[in-house]
């Protein structure tokens, strides 16, 4: 007889975690699926995101940012070092001590919680029931009240340039380089390979990025987007848009590179090459062909807006579900089943999901983007206020980029914020919880913010919406 669980989670990534953790805490006798195993073959929890994704590069991030800080930009501190060394071993094991720390913790967060943590690929099969396969082959099946699918997503490989994991490397080969390249090719100009690209370019890397679209960051506002390129192509990025990738092959040691632009066919060699161009839910293989699940054209597995799909008692979140591919969506989408599950009537504004770049500065956004509002003839106002005037940032020689916000021109209710400087993953999200209560631009503009500090710029900006900010001159009226 198989074993019953009222909530099976296939996945251990933020969403399946987070879902798994939630379950038990609310009574539900849970069990979570995962596949990943360690180097002694033990099941490894956290998914991309802890091991090889999030954690793992926000770890390289600010070693690098700081190797950068102290070679470049301490002298006008007042500050003299010798010429800083990098060791990049070390600094992989650093990050590779922080990843440990956290995977160990989910792992005690479910014995805490009572989370039994099953090693195996879990396929959804009809009748609510889970089967699970495990390194060795072995097949076992359990049962199942309510299924949770949180499988997550992989890169996605483009066949000019096919991975060697020695010369041309996916994003996870990037985050283990124990040299610097002297010359790195990135395939991609988005978020992974932006935050990618900065990491060798701040360690001594001369980094060309190819980029097949001819706009730059197309999801982003485009004047912060504007000011993000100019800000990281000083930072000596060189981001080439237009750029469609042909053909990658290793020749003698190096990696020559064909790309096509409007001007023609060109070559370029590099020590390494990053294929960064994006993500794919993996969902193939995750479910019998009778279990009622359905993906679309491209691969998502179909659910409503509660995170049901087709197949009765089957929830989908996260990564294999519509929507952007950010940790915290699936995690807050795992909440909400999960509550759903009990009886909740918990639901999701997804009008109100931050994204962020972990470039330095960050680039940070929620909600609706100013080409969007134009596009859907919403008639709004917006306010910006540069660091360069912000007191604090000028205080830390941090004062590249902007907050920009944006309101309804009727209402004032905000519509969005989109921000490029320090700290922004953390700005952001004051605007953030001011939306997620309807928030005006004037309810920011009279809130009192603290003195000297960088949330100054956001007070700032939203006074600027109505051509009331103190520390710019305000734009004319029209």
């Amino acid at each position: 007889m198989s074993e019953k669980y009222d909530v099976v989670v296939i996945g251990a990534g933020p969403a399946g975690y987070v879902a798994s953790i939630k379950a038990a805490q609310l009574g539900f006798k849970t069990a979570c699926v995962e596949q990943w195993l360690d180097e002694k073959g033990k099941v490894q929890l956290g998914g991309t995101c802890l091991n090889v994704g999030c954690i793992p590069s926000k770890a390289l991030l600010d070693s690098s940012h700081k190797y950068a800080e102290a070679r470049d930009g301490l002298e006008i501190h007042g500050i003299s070092v010798k010429k800083p060394t990098i060791d990049v071993p070390l600094m992989l094991a650093r990050k590779q001590t922080i990843v440990d720390q956290l995977t160990g913790g989910i792992a005690g967060l479910f014995k805490h919680n009572g989370v039994t943590a099953i090693s195996g690929k879990g396929k959804v099969l009809v009748g609510a029931k889970v089967e699970v396969t495990n390194a060795a082959g072995e097949v076992m099946e359990i049962e199942a009240d309510k299924i949770i699918v949180a499988a997550g997503s992989l890169p996605v490989n483009i066949p000019p340039a096919p991975i060697d994991n020695e010369y041309i490397i996916d994003s996870t080969g990037a985050l283990e380089l124990t040299d610097v390249p002297g010359r790195l090719g990135v395939i991609g100009a988005g978020v992974i390979g932006l935050e990618l690209g900065s990491v060798w370019r701040r360690l001594g890397s001369e980094v060309v990025m190819l980029e097949a679209l001819d706009t730059f960051l197309p999801m982003m506002d485009i004047q912060i987007a504007k000011e993000t390129g100019k800000i990281l192509k000083k930072q000596g990025l060189d981001i080439r848009l237009g750029a469609r990738v042909t053909k990658a092959e290793v020749k003698k040691g190096k990696v020559e590179v064909t790309y096509s632009t409007a001007e023609g066919e060109h070559t370029e060699s590099f020590d390494k090459l990053i294929v960064a161009v994006g993500r794919k839910p993996h969902s193939e293989g995750l479910f019998a062909t009778d279990s009622g699940l359905t993906l679309d054209e491209r691969g998502y597995i179909y659910v409503n807006e509660y995170c049901e799909t087709e197949a009765p008692n089957v929830y989908a979140v996260g990564d294999v579900v519509r929507g952007p591919m950010l940790a915290h969506k699936g995690s807050e989408e795992g909440v909400m089943v999960v509550e759903r599950i009990a009886g909740k009537q918990a639901q999701m504004n997804y009008d109100c999901i931050p994204s962020v770049i972990y470039t330095h500065p960050e680039i940070a956004a929620v909600g609706k983007t100013e080409q969007e509002l134009k596009a859907d003839g919403v008639e709004y106002k917006i306010g910006v206020f540069p660091f360069a005037a912000s007191g604090r940032a000028l205080a830390a020689n941090d004062s590249e980029g902007m907050v920009k916000l944006i309101a309804h021109a009727e209402t004032d209710r905000i519509l969005g914020c989109h921000i490029v400087g320090p700290s922004a993953a953390d700005l952001v999200q004051q605007v953030v919880i001011a939306m997620e209560f309807g928030s005006s631009a004037e309810d920011l503009a009279l809130t009192v913010f603290s003195h000297p500090a960088l949330s100054e710029a956001v007070h700032e900006a939203a006074l600027a919406v109505d051509g009331q900010a103190i520390h710019i001159a305000n734009r004319k009226k029209r």
